[in-house]
């Protein structure tokens, strides 16, 4: 995982409420293996009609967001069910910062695992953003939303804004613990009755 950046970047507005993971990536596009290749069905149904035509009505089809780094969206996203594909979809897309009123909380927990930032602000902080078509700045350091305007404070758990920061996955995270995993293991071998 790479560490986290600070991201400047035009706000893609998704105003929806209860945003669920079927409807970030639909369950015909989980067969992949690996964390790459989601991005282009990610909304797939709203990007997309019957015939798989972009439908212009809908924000990722609509080339001022195109690059876009952060997806502003309403409450409870990323509800449903506890895809991992889902962050995968977000991120392979190119989306690292999500920003709703509130989150399921596996989503939540998912999107930090695979680098992507998740900013939960009050609801009408949201609606302003979800109306800002200006470019905004996400500065996790000092735990900043800056836009036009104002600067806009967010709160985050220490350890989940470290592990971004160093860009650390579980793996990663558990290898800064090596030297005391082996002392445990050599400790706690139990001789072979072989």
């Amino acid at each position: 995982m790479k560490p986290f950046q600070n991201v400047k970047s035009i706000v893609t507005p998704l105003d929806k409420v209860n945003v669920d993971t079927d409807q970030i990536i639909p369950k015909q596009f989980l067969k992949l293996v690996q964390k790459s290749g989601f991005g282009k069905f990610l909304f797939f149904n709203w990007r997309y009609d019957e015939n798989e035509n972009m439908k212009s009505d809908f924000v990722l089809n609509d080339p001022k967001y195109n690059g876009s780094k952060i997806l502003v969206a309403g409450d409870n996203f990323g509800c449903g069910s506890s895809r991992e594909h889902a962050v995968w979809a977000l991120d392979d897309y190119g989306f690292s910062v999500v920003i709703s009123s509130s989150f399921a909380d596996i989503f939540f927990s998912n999107c930090f695992k695979n680098g992507i930032l998740p900013i939960s602000l009050d609801s009408k902080i949201i609606q302003k953003l979800l109306q800002e078509s200006n470019v905004v700045e996400v500065d996790l350091e000092n735990q900043i939303v800056r836009t036009s305007s104002e600067d806009i404070p967010f709160e985050i758990n220490s350890h989940k804004k470290k592990i971004l920061l160093e860009g650390l996955d579980d793996i990663a995270q558990t290898f800064q613990y090596e030297d005391k995993i082996s002392i445990f293991e050599e400790k706690s071998t139990i001789p072979s009755v072989l």
